[in-house]
C-alpha cells in the first residue's frame, strides 16, 4: 500500500461521517510530523499502523480509531439524533496521528475546506468537529443542484489553457477546489493565483504533470494526497493534435497523438482510480467521477486525421470498460464528445491552429484561407457555430450530477452527431 493512500482513507472516513467534502492536509514540516501536545494528541484521532498492511486492512484500523474517538464524544454532540427535534451530528476529528511501533510518522489536518484546514494546522489546531447531518430527501432540490462541485475536489489535466482554463475557470466560480495539472508550469502557476485572487479564497492549486509518464502521475497523486487528501472529480483533459494523411503521415507524430490522447487517459485513470478506490474504502455510498474529454471525432472519425480519431475511438472503449469495473468502488467513468471549438487556440492559433493546418494540408476541398475553412466547418454545425467552454461545463455538471449514468459518452456538438 502507498503509505499516503491513508489520506485517502481518512478524507474517506469524514466525508462518510459528515456526508460532505472534506480536506485532509499533511503535517507542515518535511516528515509531515509536527509536534502535538499531550492534550491535543487526547483529542485527535490516534492510529498505530504495522508495517506491511494492506489498504483494506488500513481501512478497518482507521474505521476503529474512529469509532475509539467518537466514543470519548464532545459535550452538546452525538451522531444520531435522541431527543424529540434534536438535530442529528456528526463527530468529526480535525487532527489524525499515524503512528508505527509507537512513534509518530505523520499527522494529517482535517477540515471542510483548504484554508480551514491549512489554519488548523498553522494553529495547532486538533479540537475536535461538530457537524449536522443533511435531512435525508426525496425530492430534488435547486439548491443541491447549484452546489453540485460546491467544496469537492476537481483535477483537471491541461487545465492552463485552451479548454483546460475554461473548464478550470468555470469548476472554481461554482465553489471547486481545482487542481491546475498541466506540463505548462508558468501557465498553471499565474492561472492559480489569478483564480485565488478573484474567488478570495484558495480554489486552485497548480501541478505540473507529463500525463504519458506513469511516475510523473503518480508524483501528482502523491501531492494530491498530501494536499487535500484525495478528489471527488478527475478531468481527463489534457490533448494533442497533428492532422496528417494515413499516406504520409510519420509514426512519431502518430505516437506522440496516441501517447497523450489514449495512454495518457490510461496513466491518469490508473492513478486516479487508486486513491477513489481508497476513499471508497471508509466512504462506500460517496460516489466519485472519471470524465474524459473526448471528442466528436470519436464518435465519428476524421478525414486526414486518423492519429487523433483513433485515440479518441479508444479512448470511449477505455471508458465503457473502466466504467465496468470501478462501478465497484462508486466510481462513475464517463466522456464528454465536444463539437470542434473553433475560437481556442487548437483551432485558431494563427501558426499551429488546426484552421492554418487544415487549410496547408488541403482537408477543405476549395479553401484558400483560413476563413474559408472556418466557414466550412460552421456550416456542419445545425446550430451554426463552435462548441464553448459553457456548453461543455454544463455536460460535465450533468455528469457528476447524475448518480445513475456510467461508461456513457455524452456529445455536446450543436445537432452536429444526433443520437443514432
Amino acid at each position: 500500500m502507498n503509505e499516503k493512500t491513508i489520506a485517502a482513507l481518512l478524507r474517506g472516513l469524514c466525508i462518510d461521517k459528515s456526508g460532505k467534502p472534506q480536506f485532509v492536509l499533511l503535517g507542515q514540516d518535511q516528515s509531515g510530523h509536527d509536534d502535538i501536545s499531550a492534550d491535543g494528541e487526547k483529542e485527535a484521532l490516534v492510529l498505530d499502523l504495522n508495517a506491511g498492511s494492506s489498504e483494506e486492512d488500513v481501512a478497518a484500523l482507521v474505521c476503529g480509531a474512529y469509532e475509539r474517538f467518537a466514543a470519548g464524544g464532545i459535550s452538546g454532540a452525538n451522531n444520531t439524533a435522541t431527543q424529540p427535534g434534536a438535530i442529528a451530528s456528526a463527530i468529526l476529528p480535525s487532527c489524525a496521528i499515524i503512528k508505527s511501533g509507537g512513534k509518530t510518522t505523520a499527522v494529517y489536518w482535517m477540515d471542510d475546506d483548504y484554508d480551514s484546514a491549512k489554519k488548523r494546522r498553522d494553529q495547532k489546531n486538533t479540537s475536535p468537529r461538530t457537524m449536522p447531518l443533511p435531512s435525508p430527501r426525496s425530492l430534488l432540490s435547486p439548491g443541491d443542484r447549484a452546489d453540485i462541485v460546491k467544496n469537492k475536489c476537481a483535477l483537471v489535466t491541461g487545465g492552463a489553457q485552451g479548454i483546460g482554463e475554461e473548464i478550470v475557470r468555470n469548476l472554481a466560480a461554482s465553489g471547486a477546489f481545482v487542481y491546475i495539472a498541466d506540463l505548462n508550469k508558468e501557465g498553471a502557476e499565474k492561472l492559480s493565483s489569478d483564480i485565488n485572487a478573484a474567488e478570495g479564497r484558495t480554489a486552485a492549486f497548480p501541478l505540473i504533470v507529463n500525463v504519458a509518464d506513469e511516475a510523473s502521475v503518480q508524483s501528482m497523486f502523491n501531492t494530491v494526497l498530501d494536499t487535500s487528501g484525495g478528489i471527488d472529480l478527475c478531468v481527463s483533459n489534457a490533448g494533442v493534435l497533428r492532422a496528417g494523411s494515413v499516406l504520409e503521415q510519420n509514426l512519431d507524430d502518430f505516437k506522440f497523438v496516441t501517447d497523450i490522447n489514449y495512454t495518457g487517459f490510461f496513466v491518469m485513470s490508473k492513478f486516479a482510480g487508486q486513491v477513489l478506490r481508497a476513499q471508497n474504502r471508509t466512504a462506500p455510498s460517496w460516489k466519485t467521477d472519471i470524465v474524459q474529454i473526448n471528442s466528436k471525432s470519436g464518435l465519428e472519425g476524421s478525414n486526414k486525421n486518423g492519429a487523433y480519431a483513433g485515440g479518441k475511438f479508444g479512448g470511449i472503449g477505455l471508458v465503457a470498460s473502466f466504467a465496468m469495473e470501478l462501478v465497484e468502488y462508486n466510481i462513475k467513468v464517463n466522456a464528454i464528445c465536444p463539437g470542434n471549438f473553433l475560437d481556442g487556440p487548437l483551432w485558431s492559433h494563427p501558426e499551429k491552429g488546426l484552421f492554418v493546418q487544415y487549410l496547408n494540408t488541403g482537408k477543405v476541398p476549395g479553401a484558400k484561407t483560413v476563413a474559408d475553412v472556418r466557414a466550412f466547418y460552421e456550416a456542419k454545425v445545425p446550430m451554426k457555430r463552435g462548441c464553448t467552454g459553457k456548453d461543455l461545463v454544463r455536460a460535465l455538471l450533468y455528469i457528476v450530477e447524475q448518480e445513475y449514468e456510467t461508461g456513457q459518452a455524452v456529445p455536446v456538438t450543436g445537432g452536429q452527431i444526433m443520437l443514432h
